[in-house]
């Protein structure tokens, strides 16, 4: 038995939107939210469904960070947005966790989209995936040098936004 739904997407609809706002002022994603709000997800099991609640929503942190841990590891997504997805996944567990990973894959796409087309940036956006495609065709997935966050000149996306959107879709269809 989970805890009341209400008590789980209130919080998530908190931990998102001091993410978004974070996220959008300075392009990071504090530790105290993310960490802070697993923390607190996995107290309220606790407190709610005893071990089996813990171990529902320690399985939601884990499965939101495998999801988005692979992009981090490529040098394409901030350490932050990946502890985001677990917190969301510690309130929602590892069903939540997917979709609010899935959903917001998709919104990210859509934002990447309209900033790429918004900045006159397609065409290049195309050009590196491609060769992002050609070299882990002939060398296996590696970080493509110049096309990580460590490139200053890169294009950064504040990812908290389609998170929030990801979450919120998990909620709603829950």
């Amino acid at each position: 038995m989970m805890w009341p739904q209400p008590v789980s997407s209130v919080a998530v609809v908190l931990v998102v939107a001091a993410a978004v706002v974070w996220d959008l002022k300075s392009r990071r994603v504090p530790n105290a939210l993310t960490l802070g709000g697993a923390v607190a997800a996995i107290v309220v099991a606790g407190f709610t469904q005893g071990w089996p609640g813990v171990l529902r929503s320690g399985a939601g942190w884990v499965t939101g960070a495998a999801l988005f841990f692979p992009l981090f590891a490529l040098g394409g997504m901030g350490a932050g947005d990946v502890k985001l997805l677990a917190a969301i996944g510690a309130w929602l567990g590892p069903i939540g966790a997917v979709w609010a990973g899935l959903y917001g894959a998709v919104a990210g796409g859509v934002m990447a989209l309209a900033v790429a087309l918004g900045r006159g940036y397609a065409g290049v956006a195309v050009r590196n995936v491609g060769a992002m495609l050609r070299l882990w065709s002939t060398s296996g997935v590696q970080r493509v040098d110049g096309l990580t966050l460590a490139d200053k000149t890169s294009v950064r996306l504040p990812y908290a936004l389609p998170l929030a959107v990801g979450a919120l879709l998990a909620i709603w269809t829950a």
